[in-house]
C-alpha cells in the first residue's frame, strides 16, 4: 500500500486516518467510542490504521514511525464481539504520511503516556496532523486541569500534607479524595462529618506525603449524575450523560456501575463549555470531556473522552458524525 494514498486534494477528500489506541481486541464495541469515531469515518470512505503507543519510534536520519495496520470494519459490532475488524495489510510508516492521527491511548497518563506524547510531537513538527495536540495533552492533566477555571468549581484542595488534608475535612466536613492518576472512579473515597478512616485513606492515598492528592467538597447533587459533557472543536454536544450511582456507591462512573442516562445540557452547562470548550479548542484539544455534578465542574478530560454511543443511542444524536465532521475541516487545514 503507497505511503501517500488518499491525501486530501481538491479531488480527492478521503484521508488516512491513524489510530494509535489500546489493543483492537480489547475494544467492546458496544460503548467504544474509537470505535464509534472508526465506523463513521469508514462510511465516509476514509482508510483506517491502527497502530499502539508501543510500536512508535524514531531513529536519528528517518521521521518518527509506528507498524501499523490498514483495517477493514466488517460491519459487526456488539457485546463480545471480536471479529469486527480484519487486518488488510501491516507495513512501518511515517506518521507524517497520514492526513489525521488520532491519539486515543486510554489513562492512566503514566511514563509511558508522556513519551508517547514527545514522540508525537516531534511528529508534528515532520508535518504530521495529531489530535489532541501532544503538548496539550502534557499541559492539561484530566485533574489539575480544572484549577485554571476556578469560578466554575466546588471548594478544592491539592496538596501532599496529610495535615492539609485534615484540615480541609474539619472545614468542609464531607469530602471527596482522589488520585491524580486515576480513571473510571478508581481510588475515591469519601468521608463524611464524622471522619471514619480519613487516616487510613490518606495513608493509601498520600503515601506519607510522596503522592499529590486532590480533595474536594462532596456534591449531593452527585445522586442525580455525574454529567459527562462533551465538546467538540469548541462547541459543546447539545445532550450529555448523567453517570447516576447506583446503591451506596459514591461513584457515578460507568466502569464502577454508573448507569447512564442522557440528557439534555442545562444552561449553566453551556456557560460552563463557553468558557472552556474554545480555549482549550485553540490549543489544539479538539475534543473534550468536562464532568460537572450539579452546577460544578469536577474535572477535564482530555485523553481520550468517551460516551459517544450512550448519548447517541439514547437521543438519536450522531455524536461521532459531528466529531469526524471537525476532524475533516481541521486536517484540511494544512
Amino acid at each position: 500500500m503507497g505511503a501517500t494514498e488518499g491525501v486530501i486534494t481538491v479531488e480527492n477528500r478521503f484521508m488516512r486516518v491513524l489510530f494509535v489506541a489500546d489493543p483492537l481486541s480489547s475494544f467492546q464495541t458496544y460503548k467504544d467510542s474509537t470505535f464509534a469515531m472508526m465506523r463513521e469515518a469508514a462510511r465516509r470512505g476514509h482508510t483506517l490504521f491502527a497502530c499502539e503507543p508501543v510500536s512508535l519510534h524514531w531513529q536519528r536520519g528517518g521521521r518518527v514511525s509506528a507498524r501499523v495496520q490498514a483495517l477493514t470494519l466488517t460491519g459487526r459490532s456488539g457485546k463480545g464481539v471480536r471479529d469486527w475488524f480484519t487486518v488488510e495489510s501491516e507495513t512501518v510508516c511515517a506518521l507524517a504520511e497520514f492526513d489525521a492521527v488520532l491519539m486515543r491511548k486510554d489513562p492512566p497518563f503514566d511514563s509511558e503516556y508522556f513519551y508517547a506524547t514527545h514522540l508525537l510531537e516531534r511528529a508534528e513538527a515532520e508535518g504530521a496532523r495529531v489530535f489532541n495536540s501532544p503538548r496539550a495533552l502534557r499541559d492539561h492533566p484530566e485533574k489539575l486541569a480544572i484549577l485554571e477555571f476556578p469560578e466554575f468549581i466546588a471548594p478544592t484542595l491539592v496538596t501532599r500534607s496529610a495535615d492539609d488534608v485534615r484540615a480541609f475535612h474539619a472545614e468542609q466536613r464531607d469530602i471527596i479524595l482522589k488520585p491524580l492518576d486515576g480513571m473510571g472512579g478508581m481510588g475515591i473515597f469519601r468521608v463524611k462529618d464524622d471522619g471514619l478512616n480519613l487516616g487510613a485513606i490518606i495513608e493509601s492515598l498520600n503515601r506519607d506525603g510522596a503522592q499529590t492528592i486532590m480533595v474536594q467538597r462532596y456534591l449531593p447533587e452527585i445522586v442525580t449524575g455525574d454529567k459527562r459533557i462533551l465538546v467538540i472543536g469548541g462547541e459543546p454536544v447539545p445532550f450529555c450523560l448523567a453517570r447516576i450511582p447506583q446503591g451506596s456507591e459514591v461513584r457515578g462512573n460507568l466502569a464502577a456501575g454508573g448507569k447512564g442516562v442522557a440528557q439534555p445540557i442545562t444552561e449553566r452547562d453551556r456557560e460552563i463549555a463557553a468558557a472552556i470548550g474554545p480555549k482549550l479548542a485553540a490549543r489544539g484539544l479538539m475534543l473534550i470531556g468536562l464532568d460537572v455534578i450539579g452546577t460544578h465542574l469536577t474535572e477535564i478530560n482530555v485523553t481520550s473522552p468517551t460516551c459517544f454511543q450512550e448519548i447517541t443511542d439514547q437521543t438519536g444524536f450522531d455524536v461521532a458524525a459531528r466529531f469526524i465532521d471537525v476532524l475533516e475541516a481541521e486536517a484540511s487545514q494544512a
